[in-house]
């Protein structure tokens, strides 16, 4: 009876080991990206916006070509891929690992807002700038952009387009998480490569991702389609993006996290 107590208690220290890990790593991550200097934020955020709008280059081309909405999101996970491997930071993505520094004490809520704010603007001005020299390189894609920008703008904001906001937040969040779970990196690209394609192959709504969109159609020209539209639109899907990673994906994982240390113990699975 005792060896089997023995057993168990292994296996016990053995799930506990990794998960101890991923949680120590996350919140280091977090405090990493928290306490960045200023050139650095703006830099990986405009980096961020860059790498992102290849991304949908990619999905435009594939769904120029194709007229699939999910090849279309597969080929855009080469943004996400590469926003991992460059290290860059997309504004979304800090619905997970800050959060877990500041909870636990390694960072403030002033450095969060900080880390926000600057990433979500910096990640727009590259995107704008990148997507600038897409609608100059691919005049083809000029089309695909409008009917892209008119889906996300004609639904607007309705229950429809809340939910849609909600669940890209959820998403992106999930992601995250399962990337910062595992220390292989053909996991966590295939994390990525999975988050793409419920993002982008469900034309879900990323204030990120589909504004640059917004801003191709803009650029090339498309009738009925101005920056009073974005703002119309954009202003009500960052707080439903933020609801939906922070609300149904962050919360319940710092929860755990809390009572595992009140029970000694660490964060479950």
């Amino acid at each position: 009876m005792s060896e089997q107590h023995a057993d168990h208690g292994r296996q016990d220290t053995d799930v506990e080991e990794p998960i101890e890990k991923a949680h120590h790593e996350a919140v280091q991550e977090g405090e990493e990206r928290l306490h960045r200097s200023w050139p650095v934020l703006l830099a990986t955020g405009f980096l961020g916006g860059v790498e992102i709008t290849i991304g949908l280059l990619a999905y435009l081309l594939t769904l120029h070509e194709t007229d699939s909405h999910l090849l279309a999101g597969l080929a855009f996970s080469i943004g996400f891929v590469a926003l991992f491997l460059a290290h860059s930071e997309l504004f979304t993505e800090g619905f997970y690992y800050p959060i877990k520094a500041v909870t636990t004490g390694r960072g403030t809520m002033l450095e969060l807002v900080r880390l926000w704010s600057m990433t979500l603007l910096t990640n727009l001005v590259g995107g704008w700038v990148t997507i600038g020299l897409v609608t100059v390189a691919f005049p083809k894609l000029h089309e695909t952009m409008a009917t892209s920008a008119r889906h996300f703008l004609d639904i607007g904001f309705s229950w429809q387009g809340a939910a849609l906001a909600v669940l890209a937040g959820t998403a992106i969040t999930l992601m995250t998480r399962m990337q910062a779970g595992t220390d292989s990196d053909g996991a966590t690209i295939a994390a990525s490569v999975a988050g793409a394609v419920v993002l982008a192959g469900g034309s879900l709504f990323h204030s990120v991702m589909d504004s640059i969109l917004i801003f191709g159609a803009i650029q090339s020209g498309a009738e009925g389609i101005t920056y009073l539209d974005w703002l119309g639109w954009v202003w009500w899907v960052i707080p439903l993006n933020m609801l939906g990673g922070l609300l149904l994906i962050t919360a319940p994982r710092v929860v755990r996290s809390i009572e595992a240390d009140d029970d000694g113990g660490d964060e479950p699975r």
